[in-house]
């Protein structure tokens, strides 16, 4: 089981649970998470979902091993649902959506903070987005959501540097609303969540439709944009030798 799932006051929570694999995604966490978040926004005794990862990661984005499986084995077999799949899943959630980021968040353990309602995080915590270090594009519509949500220099920064930024500086910059210790993220985090599954769930809905209904379009406007690129630039040189770095070193 990559992906355990717990229902409590109206809140569930859905913990990503590779830890040996610092909770990356491959297709079968890809698709389980998926699944559970079309199952959350269609239960009407669900009213704000709550993700966090198992052990010293958040989540470290997409399994690069599999990223180069991708690329190199002609007998890769993908997901049914795939990153695109969580990414309209997290896209299209009605609910109230909340992370509590315990550990290192990198790729979309980071960019998935663009589609958090409320965004907890350790005060041990680091995020990255390490797309130009791995030589393609953004993902998950980050391009558009992060200069939104931390605006177009912070967001520059991120994206284009590849480098960690720290719980102070997550903050700072807004792409998390509150830090916590280690120890009291969960119970802040819940605690924050049942509060808001005390309220009509009508209501949470109607508040989520009308503040995402003005960027639905520029959000997929986005991932467009994102993919078509990330297309491009998977395969090509600086995209291989960095795949081909990581998993020499990791061997």
């Amino acid at each position: 089981m990559t992906l355990t799932i717990a229902d409590q006051n109206r809140v569930r929570t859905l913990t990503l649970d590779r830890p040996e694999a610092l909770n990356a995604f491959d297709e079968e966490l890809y698709d389980a998470t998926t699944v559970a978040l079309r199952a959350a926004a269609a239960d009407p005794e669900v009213s704000v979902a709550l993700l966090t990862g198992t052990g010293r990661s958040f989540s470290a984005g997409t399994d690069l091993g599999e990223m180069q499986a991708r690329i190199t084995d002609p007998d890769f077999t993908p997901g049914e649902y795939g990153f695109l799949g969580l990414v309209d899943a997290l896209a299209d959630f009605p609910k109230p959506l909340i992370c509590a980021v315990n550990g290192l968040g990198i790729g979309i353990g980071a960019t998935i903070l663009g589609f958090a309602d409320l965004a907890f995080m350790a005060t041990t915590a680091r995020l990255k987005c390490p797309f130009t270090s791995l030589g393609v594009a953004p993902e998950a519509a980050s391009s558009y959501l992060l200069p939104q949500l931390i605006g177009r220099q912070n967001a520059a920064w991120v994206l284009l540097s590849s480098e960690w930024i720290d719980a102070e500086e997550a903050h700072r910059m807004g792409l998390v609303w509150k830090v916590c210790e280690p120890e009291d993220l969960m119970s802040e985090a819940r605690r924050h969540a049942e509060v808001l599954a005390s309220r009509p769930l009508s209501s949470l809905m109607a508040v989520k439709q009308t503040m995402t209904a003005p960027i639905v379009a520029e959000v997929r406007a986005a991932r467009e944009r994102e993919n078509a690129r990330f297309a491009e630039l998977m395969g090509t040189a600086a995209n291989a030798a960095a795949l081909a770095d990581f998993n020499q070193g990791r061997s």
